[in-house]
């Protein structure tokens, strides 16, 4: 059976802040680069950029979690 829930599809990613205060959500595994700058610029392996105001440090960290997360639920599963 299939689990159509959106919250399936966003326990595979990232919450990030766009500059204007909006939340986006990112695929981590398509994280290419993240700049330091005024703000955090962020790359994907496509060539789009997001510009959000996480930290990088932070972002890292998230990403960190969402693997931690990744790795759990496969040796529940096993």
């Amino acid at each position: 059976m299939v689990d159509n829930s959106p919250w399936d599809e966003v326990a595979r990613m990232i919450q990030l802040t766009r500059i204007d205060g909006t939340v986006f959500y990112l695929n981590p595994d398509l994280i290419e680069l993240l700049e330091a700058t005024h703000d955090t610029h962020v790359t994907l392996t496509n060539g789009h950029r997001y510009v959000c105001a996480e930290k990088p440090d932070l972002i890292v960290e998230r990403i960190a979690d969402f693997r931690r997360m990744a790795m759990g639920a496969i040796r529940r599963s096993a």
